[in-house]
């Protein structure tokens, strides 16, 4: 299984974070490193530390640390209090921006339900004590319901479309880059000498992810081996540490070949075949860029060119996607592209539904509009 940076990163935390857990999380852990990723193990953790300070905090244990939280506790815990611990993270607030906050989404509950439940599971029917039997058999997890969010296709689609760049916005959004962004910064500024620093390998990012669809993570562990300019194709590491290959617009790799020549004398770096594509210079020597960097990028540029909202990489993913699937109507081509097993998700691009609607609301109108003259 291919390794990307973020999961060596990763990994590095699970194990760090793990020494402060019971030994049941650690023993859990161990079980399910070779077969989950590192990255979802440390959400996990995240969410056990959470629940054990719960634990604490409503004085359901008698201790002090994570670490010594007896099994007992988790045997004899009541659904009420389980269920508890779930109203108590469902309500509370989770802030935003400076003067924000927001409820949590239904979907990250589940997923913490879900984490928990994978724990429990794993004491009460994976385990083996010294009379061959599991840790213990009550398992209060099971009994806390998952509610799922209920949301039709078109509903799903309709959210992309509301959060992705339409008509020729990706195409402006680089050219703004290039050519506007600029004029915008003070004379002689801090911010105008690192832009102008960095602008070739921020235009080939922005392109990169409008040229490809690419995830951010991919993104981040391009290495020199990976490019393949001839044939305009990249290299990544999908999730689940698969390899794969995807077709870029050519005129994102010529931006990228833009980058490509001013790298190594810009972050002081070399050709070197495993060398990480995208750099950020620190200290005086070329790193690689991180996948937060890369975010508060995007994040800063298009906030810039929409002059109201910023967008994540997710949704320069989501753009490229739905003009895929304007110019093409291949399915089957789009879920190559972005590396999807599911028609399902890969349909979220293509909603002629309802655009059926639309269509049919616009006729509606004209009728009205007939009578009225």
């Amino acid at each position: 299984m291919a390794t990307s940076r973020q999961h060596q990163i990763h990994e590095q935390r699970l194990h760090k974070m793990v020494k402060t857990m019971p030994f049941y999380v650690e023993e859990f852990i161990d079980d399910k490193l070779d077969h989950r990723s590192p990255s979802t193990l440390l959400n996990y953790l995240h969410d056990y530390k959470l629940f054990f300070e719960w634990l604490i905090a409503e004085g359901i244990v008698d201790c002090r640390e994570i670490k010594d939280i007896p099994l007992s506790a988790l045997e004899t815990l009541r659904l009420e209090s389980a269920q508890s611990f779930f109203k108590y993270i469902q309500r509370r607030e989770i802030p935003v921006g400076k003067t924000e906050t927001k409820k949590p989404e239904k979907v990250s509950i589940n997923r913490k339900i879900s984490a928990l439940r994978s724990l429990f599971h794993y004491l009460t029917a994976q385990t083996e004590n010294e009379d061959g039997e599991p840790y213990f058999y009550r398992n209060v997890m099971q009994k806390v319901e998952i509610h799922k969010v209920k949301e039709t296709l078109g509903a799903r689609a309709n959210k992309i479309s509301a959060k992705i760049l339409h008509d020729d916005d990706d195409l402006l959004l680089v050219e703004y880059i290039k050519q506007q962004y600029i004029h915008e910064m003070p004379e002689n500024s801090r911010q105008r000498t690192y832009f102008l620093r960095d602008q070739e390998r921020d235009v080939s990012i922005l392109s990169l992810f409008l040229g490809s669809g690419i995830r951010v993570n991919e993104l981040v562990n391009l290495r020199i081996k990976d490019l393949d300019f001839r044939e305009n194709l990249i290299h990544v590491v999908r999730k689940g540490g698969k390899k794969d290959t995807v077709a870029v617009v050519p005129g994102a790799m010529e931006d990228l070949k833009g980058y490509m020549r001013i790298r190594n004398e810009r972050y002081h770096a070399d050709d070197d075949d495993n060398g990480f594509v995208f750099l950020a210079k620190r200290q005086g020597k070329g790193e690689p860029l991180s996948v937060r960097a890369v975010q508060l990028l995007v994040k800063k540029y298009t906030k810039a060119f929409t002059k109201n909202k910023s967008l994540a990489p997710h949704k320069l993913r989501h753009t490229y996607a739905t003009k895929l699937m304007e110019e093409t109507n291949d399915i089957h081509l789009l879920m190559r592209q972005l590396g999807h097993t599911s028609t399902t998700t890969a349909a979220l691009y293509s909603n002629p539904e309802q655009e059926k609607a639309k269509q049919a609301a616009r006729l509606l109108d004209n009728r009205r509009s007939k009578n009225t003259d």
